[in-house]
């Protein structure tokens, strides 16, 4: 019976230790998962670092995953969600050929369809960040090869994401921690 494999965030709390990612990732590498975008960054909660893993797969692989990876020593806390249980965005920087983007002549309608911001122009290239979805993202990307724009380099970011709920779950967590360690004292 085949399953439907849809996407799947995975937020992986630790401190930020050298060869944790390395750890996570042969976590992947043992079920033959791909990890289709990864994102490391610092948390709200000084020390923690977060990793934001997004996968195509099904509930039971990715629960599966999600326990592999919190046996881990040096894991606080991981969780994975679903894309309603996000608010979510990537970042996307293409580098265009400045004498084709001014012949263009329809930048500014571009700029405000797409919600576009020009980082860089000079003499050579002019270089747009779009934030968004990975569809927003790749929709601009689409319409400026349409447009016979020389797209010269093109980089999309790792997801990055926070829950919807109105508490932090790493927050109760850590609370929880400290509750158990201060009753065995």
């Amino acid at each position: 019976m085949e399953t439907d494999k849809k996407l799947y965030t995975i937020t992986v709390f630790s401190e930020n230790t050298p060869g944790l990612l390395n750890q996570i990732t042969i976590v992947f590498t043992r079920r033959q998962l791909n990890i289709e975008t990864l994102s490391v960054s610092a948390s709200a909660i000084e020390g923690i670092h977060k990793y934001t893993i997004t996968l195509f797969s099904d509930a039971d692989t990715v629960e599966k995953v999600v326990k592999q990876i919190d046996k881990r020593v040096d894991i606080i806390k991981a969780f994975s969600n679903t894309d309603e249980e996000l608010v979510y965005q990537e970042i996307a920087l293409y580098k265009v050929i400045t004498e084709q983007f001014i012949k263009l002549g329809t930048n500014e309608e571009l700029i405000r369809r797409y919600n576009i911001r020009i980082l860089e122009m000079n003499e050579n290239c002019v270089v747009l960040e779009k934030t968004g979805h990975y569809s927003e993202t790749q929709e601009l990307f689409d319409e400026l090869k349409s447009k016979n724009l020389e797209v010269l380099q093109f980089v999309r970011s790792g997801r990055v994401a926070i829950n919807k709920s109105k508490e932090e779950r790493l927050s109760n967590i850590l609370a929880l921690i400290e509750k158990q360690q201060n009753s065995r004292k």
